[in-house]
């Protein structure tokens, strides 16, 4: 009955509904899914198979394209396969599955970006002492640190969430099972969960930003003091794209996760999770590798031998 159907179900709205732009938002969104995939398929490839891409900046440029991969997978394929076949439904299982992974692979994203700025500080600030810094075993480490705090952070968050109780409304603002889009739906005083959801915001949020900010300010800084014009700009160049994707990703997390409901709306949110779950995962392997000598070369070199072996092979 639909009672029970909507006591056991949610409706997740998406991006294409209510609007006479679906069919080129569609497009566009699939396009863009494309080319996350590709670029971070081809990514992860390249630092596989080059044994001079085997550092530890590859190394997380490599888990970030992982990360990403994953992420945009757990959200995109479903609202493109719902708007095919017309069935916006998600179940209770489902969506908390969804928001679990979400979350989990969210975490993780930002301790990588936190342990990618401060790499990148050991090894311009701290040359000398790099190899000790940022070995093998400590990368590891990090990437190990970095999936236990998205796991806890997912563990954590989306039992909380899923068992609040829900309105018989149940049509949740967004393309995917997102906590705070789900808090609109419950029928209960849900202040204590907003704070809570809000300290875990401040460590899972604002420590890394304040890392990552720290890194890149103290690398600036001495970028600054040195007189090779040359570098300097290069260094620039390569910290200010690291940031505008920091900027883009923990942005939007903050706005969405820690500013009152009350300052945004259902449909804002919904914008605003779009570039962190769709357009994120597309900047950064051209913002972090495809600008970079290093990969552009391996790719070269890929694509020559494969003309070659076609050429012997004809």
């Amino acid at each position: 009955s639909e009672n029970e159907t909507s006591s056991t179900y949610f409706i997740l709205m998406g991006l294409f509904d209510q609007t006479k732009y679906a069919v080129f938002l569609y497009t566009l969104t699939s396009v863009f899914f494309l080319m996350a995939l590709t670029g971070n398929t081809l990514l992860i490839l390249l630092i596989h198979r080059d044994p001079h891409l085997h550092t530890p900046m590859y190394f997380f440029i490599s888990k970030l394209s992982l990360i990403d991969l994953m992420y945009i997978c757990v959200t995109v394929p479903k609202m493109l396969m719902d708007q095919i076949t017309g069935d916006n439904t998600i179940s209770h299982l489902g969506c908390g599955v969804q928001m679990f992974f979400y979350l989990t692979l969210t975490g993780a994203e930002v301790f990588l970006l936190t342990a990618m700025a401060y790499d990148r500080y050991a090894a311009i600030c701290r040359p000398l002492h790099y190899p000790l810094l940022m070995n093998q075993r400590i990368c590891h480490l990090f990437m190990s640190g970095c999936w236990f705090l998205g796991m806890f952070d997912g563990l954590l968050l989306t039992p909380m969430t899923m068992s609040l109780p829900f309105c018989h409304f149940r049509k949740i603002m967004n393309f995917f099972c997102e906590a705070p889009a789900l808090l609109k739906l419950s029928c209960s005083d849900i202040s204590h969960y907003e704070m809570f959801m809000y300290l875990c915001c401040v460590l899972m949020l604002l420590i890394p930003t304040m890392v990552i900010s720290s890194s890149y300010a103290l690398i600036l800084c001495l970028i600054h003091s040195k007189n090779s014009g040359e570098g300097r700009r290069k260094a620039f160049a390569t910290c200010s794209s690291h940031m505008v994707v920091v900027l883009l990703f923990f942005g939007a997390g903050i706005y969405t996760y820690m500013l009152p409901r009350s300052y945004h709306t259902g449909e804002q949110d919904m914008v605003v999770s779009t570039f962190y779950t769709i357009i994120t995962p597309v900047l950064n392997p051209l913002i972090y590798s495809f600008r970079n000598k290093d990969v552009t070369g391996t790719l070269r070199n890929l694509m020559t031998s494969r003309v070659r072996i076609r050429k012997v092979l004809n």
